[in-house]
């Protein structure tokens, strides 16, 4: 496949300096950057964990397997609709954010992604020093069975410096990344699988733990709170960062060509790697990544893990990047680059944080479950804005207006009072693993947790009752209009 011609990368990394559009001459029309671009953010220790977190919980084999595919079936199929929102406008997600919540209003949400990306990506490099230390433990430098604080703490570094050079560069080094290390690592994880699904003993038929399976209503409450922290949940984490990436993909490109390229690229691995953590953990229940590898493989750990490990730095990136977009659309005036090296220094100190802490499972469902609050109702309300008042268009120009433009609400109450109400009705139907996280409506279901349901229509519905009534009268601009005046 072919790009549309650009002038130079200059030209691009100027494009990528402060907000504004992805103008068509500067986009590309190679579809496939997408797919490398999703599957690598997914092909990472962080999803085999989510599958063996199922097990981890109570669940058996086939229960598990059923969440991960059919929450993610729903999850990505929404994620695609993001995307497509991006290669039409030519803006970021926080930018797009704008025309529902308003100029100034906007800034709660891109407040909450930009934090919430510091700390995705000090969770992904936890992972990544699990993964490290049982390496150097089978190579007999560190004793695994140690903390190993020090250590821990000079890899992440060493790791971090890398993500944030990536991420400095900008959209081109991101996608020649994941085009260039995707594959092969994508080799080395079928013969991950083969030798898992035919050399180990895996229990294929495990349905819970011993003296403690689940049934009736206790599997269902359990069932639902795995779907949310790594089912539809998991999916739906990914809905801020789609149109941060797609915006550089030309207009000529057909939709469905990109929404499937795009939503396969998330499906496919985050399944993939989900079903393999599972039924690796049938062999112990434990949901460690260092221990899932070491006990699994043995002596094969040594080249999995040192290719494998790939999977969240090119995560990292996507969240470094997008965080630095994230804060341009607050209105701050620091240069992406600078906000990549401040990112990479926040996350550092939250992966100190996180070296310190103990259960792994616990901590890593409360963090999803902690995301699905304010994601799903934002989703929601960004779904109506796009998909039904401007009917997947928007007057994109007005977007990058300065702060008190008449073309753009300064703060649109309708938004922000159904985002509020969204995240209050996710809470109230949340069943996370930590006391904060339990709403008391979830309890009186017995723990059943419908907390991204609730959440999306409660946020969804509201705004298209007070955003209708809103809208009327307003002289909104067309997305016609806008490319007019901008090529004017």
């Amino acid at each position: 496949m072919r790009t549309v011609p650009t002038s130079n990368s200059a030209h691009q990394q100027d494009l990528e300096r402060e907000l504004q559009p992805i103008p068509e001459e500067a986009r590309t029309r190679a579809v496939s950057g997408q797919f490398w671009i999703w599957a690598g953010a997914n092909i990472a220790p962080i999803n085999w964990v989510l599958g063996a977190l199922g097990i981890k919980l109570g669940l058996g084999l086939t229960d598990a397997v059923f969440v991960l595919v059919a929450g993610n079936l729903v999850g990505m199929a929404l994620f695609g609709l993001f995307v497509l929102l991006g290669q039409r406008t030519g803006a970021t997600g926080m930018v797009l954010s704008r025309a529902a919540f308003g100029r100034r209003g906007n800034y709660l949400p891109a407040a909450i992604q930009a934090a919430l990306a510091v700390g995705w990506c000090a969770v992904n490099t936890w992972i990544i020093l699990d993964l490290v230390m049982a390496l150097l433990g089978e190579l007999g430098l560190v004793d695994p069975a140690m903390h190993n604080y020090p250590a821990k703490i000079a890899v992440s570094g060493m790791i971090m410096v890398v993500q944030v050079v990536i991420s400095w560069i900008g959209y081109r080094a991101i996608a020649g990344f994941e085009k260039w290390t995707v594959p092969p690592t994508v080799v080395v994880l079928v013969a991950m699988s083969v030798v898992a699904w035919t050399k180990l003993d895996i229990d294929w038929s495990y349905a819970g733990p011993p003296g403690a399976l689940l049934s009736g209503w206790d599997r269902f409450a359990a069932m639902s709170g795995v779907m949310t922290a790594i089912g539809i949940g998991w999916g739906i984490t990914w809905f801020t960062y789609a149109a941060d990436y797609s915006r550089f993909v030309s207009r000529e490109v057909p939709r469905r060509k990109l929404y499937l390229a795009s939503a396969l690229g998330q499906f496919l691995p985050v399944v993939w790697l989900g079903v393999l953590g599972a039924s690796l953990a049938t062999k112990n229940g434990e949901a460690d990544p260092g221990q899932l590898i070491v006990s699994s493989y043995g002596s094969l750990a040594v080249p999995v893990l040192l290719l494998v490990v790939h999977g969240p730095i090119a995560t990292n990136i996507l969240n470094i990047y997008t965080c630095g977009v994230a804060v341009q659309a607050l209105d701050l005036r620091i240069s992406r680059r600078g906000l990549s090296v401040v990112v990479g220094a926040f996350a550092m100190a939250c992966v100190i944080f996180f070296v310190y802490q103990g259960d792994f499972a616990t901590v890593l469902d409360s963090w999803l479950v902690s995301l699905v609050a304010w994601v799903a109702a934002w989703g929601a309300i960004m779904l109506v804005h796009f998909y039904w008042f401007e009917r997947g268009t928007a007057g994109v120009q007005r977007l990058f207006d300065p702060v008190g433009s008449s073309r753009l609400p300064d703060v649109n109450s309708a938004a922000l009072l159904a985002f509020g109400a969204g995240i209050v009705g996710t809470w109230l139907f949340m069943h996370g693993t930590v006391d904060v996280f339990r709403g008391p409506l979830a309890e009186a279901l017995g723990g059943v947790d419908l907390s991204w349901l609730v959440g999306g229509l409660v946020a969804g519905a509201l705004y298209a009752l007070l955003g209708s009534r809103g809208r009327r009268g307003q002289d909104g601009l067309s997305a016609e209009s806008d490319e007019r005046r901008s090529s004017e």
